[in-house]
């Protein structure tokens, strides 16, 4: 291990599956590979009555070049990220999270 190594931390190439949610409106949906579970969760986003700055908050976050590389830094430090945001009903939560890490959720 270089001093740079989280101990506990998954190498960026290593395969992660992740279950992807978008709290309320889609269910938790298992993916084996992150880089096709942000493509598909922005799908599902884009088609949200979501504002203009949040559309466009969103698309950067998910579609970005080293989008699936960022994502994936943070899982790594958390196991899940979580971003809220506002529909007409009310607050919303989008959530990517380790598939190990959602087997042990209550």
């Amino acid at each position: 291990m270089t001093p740079c190594q989280k101990p506990d931390a998954v190498p960026s190439s290593a395969p992660s599956a992740v279950v992807v949610e978008i709290v309320g409106i889609t269910p938790p949906t298992r993916f084996a590979r992150l880089s096709d579970a942000l493509p598909a969760l922005w799908h599902s986003m884009s088609r949200l009555p979501l504002g203009e700055q949040q559309a466009d908050w969103f698309g950067y976050y998910l579609t970005r070049p080293d989008a699936v590389e960022r994502v994936r830094e943070k899982l790594e430090r958390s196991s899940s990220v979580e971003l809220s945001f506002q529909l007409s009903d009310g607050p919303h939560l989008m959530r990517v999270q380790l598939a190990a890490a959602e087997a042990q959720a209550p």
